[in-house]
């Protein structure tokens, strides 16, 4: 992990945060042992421990032969050729955003182009989310199982198996809010101790049957497919190899593209081997009948099947027996970290959606001082109870596997929509943007229906939970562009006589000295009507200046800048955070960061206009506004404009309050209530009774 600097916060200096991000932007751009290593450790946890699972996914329940397992092997080369090579580490590392990757990221170059790209953003943020809570128990459990060949634990069963992988889960959730900087050194070296150990037990198995080399040829792919009873639908197990791919984006931010690149080679290589190895293992094996331990339980098909044989998993299978443990161990840290990439991943993800306005605010820690590293406590809580009940609910690795992979096809392709615009709006050819788009939508659609096999064994399970995550960014941005009906703006400049009035009328208390108020309004001559409202109306607030403070989030990752209009001298200022999507809005301490600059450049006189205070040249008050809204009864929305704005003030109540999203010190924060009036009632039965006269 790279450190950023310890220079504080500067805005528009030259070591400001966003040149430090250049600087460690070009860092991360060179090639270096370092780079490579860490690489090896936080990129490819996911689709680096995919062998554990793979290969028993592709012959679970089928008859071994050679078209079966060199066409599977096939598939697999050809699967991480054209969708993993040539798609993500080729093609799509070109879309980096000031070097940050991800589907948010992306989305970020390509929003202003159509605005109906949030709704494949969303669709993909949800769906790696659901499938991100998927990988840690698959992953651990396919680990853990190792043990069933131990002849030591022959005997343990399959709920002792569940207690061994929640222990390791608990722990792991559990360790997330002291951060990764220690551990995470070790990432890189154990992935190489775990990218070696399956390189060579895969080429000392291929040496037994060199045949298995065959499978190069997308010939055994192809006749897998369109001749093998039911071969089609063998694609869901084979995509499990590649469902890493989109993480190998998400963090390339961590390392940098050209690392990535060049760690692939060998990454790739590794794999390939592992996945020929166990093949020659079950060419051996050729006749013979191979289910999971899942399987075999079911005496359904136990009774059709009366000879089949319970599955040693493959992976472990090409093992020497004395070797086992040590496999084992290696195994189950490799899946460890594996899990953590997603985890952490999940975190980068979530900030994302918030600071873009797709998610609900949750409270962000920052561990440490260490680049990307933050905790956020709902998220986590979310993952491991989620993760949990994946565990208690498949109980085996094999059942899991008929969940894992149907979403993340649907990110797959939301980021092949977005990357086909980015290349729009780099002036590419049209035949090379409808190349790309034939070639990977013919590839992902199919994945994606015979990923539908996988439906009612268990993949209506992660598109459930895919679901809700797409309804709650759904509900958030919906809500928004709902609630943008109501705003109203005033020019700034018909009221600034009143203010100027109101701050010297001595016949009014004084509210505070420095009045704050957050604006949403994009344009510097404009200010909410509801901020008007609350100053003069509601009830009149004098004081000495008024701030107006305007929080841009901008497609830059990491910028961190800010602009100062002086509209009264001493009177009415205005200042404009632009900060990046990846930025904490720490806008208390920004703000008297700016104070203190405007202060030394004597562009403001922060003393207390209090005589006995002026006096002994002490500051004055601060108070910040911040206007909470809730749904007033005076609406007539449509039905499900109703149910949107329902779940939005729910999710409200359980989400992060403004002024802590903003990072204001409660201290010194004042929560105004207002009514959101969005559908105002257009008429009212109302009839006047006149009394009788007597």
């Amino acid at each position: 992990m790279l450190k950023e600097t310890n220079i504080p916060y500067t805005f528009g200096m030259p070591y400001g945060n966003h040149h430090i991000f250049f600087i460690v932007g070009k860092q991360l751009n060179k090639v270096t042992g370092a780079g490579l290593l860490i690489a090896l450790g936080i990129i490819y946890g996911d689709i680096g421990t995919s062998p554990l699972y793979v290969f028993s996914a592709i012959i679970n329940g089928r008859v071994i032969s050679e078209d079966l397992i060199l066409g599977g092997i096939s598939c697999i080369i050809w699967t991480l050729t054209l969708q993993t090579t040539v798609k993500y580490v080729i093609l799509t590392l070109q879309a980096d955003n000031r070097g940050e990757g991800g589907i948010f990221s992306l989305y970020t170059l390509v929003r202003r182009r159509r605005k109906w790209l949030v709704a494949p953003a969303m669709i993909g943020g949800a769906a790696l989310l659901a499938d991100g809570m998927i990988t840690p128990p698959i992953s651990v459990t396919s680990a853990v199982e190792g043990l069933t060949q131990l002849p030591k634990f022959a005997a343990i069963t399959e709920m002792q198996i569940v207690y061994i992988v929640l222990g390791i889960i608990a722990v792991l959730f559990f360790m997330q809010q002291f951060g990764t900087a220690s551990i995470g050194r070790m990432f890189g070296p154990i992935m190489l101790v775990w990218f070696s150990m399956i390189a060579i037990l895969g080429l000392m198995n291929i040496t037994k049957d060199w045949s298995v080399l065959k499978a190069f040829s997308p010939h055994y792919a192809i006749k897998l497919l369109t001749t093998y009873p039911k071969g089609f639908w063998i694609l869901g197990a084979v995509f499990l190899c590649t469902t890493g791919a989109e993480a190998l984006y998400s963090d390339m931010g961590h390392c940098g593209k050209n690392n990535i690149r060049f760690s692939w080679i060998g990454v790739k290589i590794c794999l390939i081997l592992s996945y020929l190895g166990q093949g020659a293992y079950l060419l051996g094996q050729e006749g013979r009948l191979f289910a999971n331990t899942g399987l075999m339980k079911d005496l359904a098909f136990v009774a059709a099947h009366p000879t089949v044989e319970a599955l040693r998993n493959p992976f472990f299978a090409v093992m020497p027996d004395s070797f086992l443990i040590i496999g084992i161990i290696v195994a189950t840290a490799a899946a460890i970290i594996a899990s953590q990439a997603l985890i952490s991943g999940s975190f980068t993800l979530i900030s994302e959606a918030m600071r873009l306005n797709l998610w609900p605010k949750f409270k962000i820690v920052y561990p440490t001082e260490e680049r990307g590293q933050l905790f956020i406590p709902a998220i986590n809580f979310l993952l491991f109870v989620g993760c949990c009940g994946i565990v208690l609910y498949f109980k085996n690795s094999g059942n899991m596997e008929g969940a894992y992979g149907l979403a993340i096809t649907l990110c797959m392709i939301a980021t092949s929509i977005l990357f086909a615009n980015y290349l729009v709006l780099h002036r590419i050819q049209s035949f090379w943007i409808y190349l790309y788009l034939i070639v990977y939508f013919s590839i992902e659609f199919g994945f994606l229906f015979a990923n539908l096999d996988k439906f009612p064994h268990g993949g209506y399970v992660t598109l459930i939970i895919g679901g809700l995550l797409f309804l709650i960014m759904y509900v958030w941005f919906k809500s928004r562009k709902i609630k943008n009906r109501y705003v109203e703006f005033a020019r700034l400049d018909n009221y600034l006589p009143v203010l100027q009035e109101l701050s010297n009328d001595q016949s009014i208390n004084k509210y505070a000295t420095h009045l704050v108020y957050l604006s949403s309004a994009n344009n510097p001559k404009e200010i909410e009507y509801k901020i008007i409202h609350s100053i003069l109306n509601k009830k009149p607030k004098r004081a000495d200046i008024y701030w107006f403070v305007h929080v841009d989030t901008i497609d830059d990752p990491y910028t961190c800048e800010y602009e100062v209009q002086t509209i009264i001298p001493n009177e009415v200022i205005r200042v404009e955070f632009r900060l990046g999507f990846r930025v904490q809005p720490k806008i208390n301490l920004m703000f008297r960061k700016v104070v203190e600059d405007m202060v030394a450049n004597k562009e403001v006189n922060i003393t207390s206009r209090y005589e006995s205070l002026q006096r002994n040249n002490i500051a004055g008050d601060f108070e910040f506004i911040v206007m909470e809204k809730f749904l007033s009864q005076d609406n007539e929305l449509p039905f499900w404009e109703r149910v949107v704005m329902k779940l939005y003030f729910w999710l409200k109540e359980v989400s992060l309050s403004e002024e802590k999203g903003f990072g204001l010190d409660a201290s010194n924060v004042t929560v105004e209530k207002f009514p959101l009036v969005v559908a105002p009632v257009k008429s009212l039965k109302l009839t006047r009774i006149v009394p009788d006269e007597e």
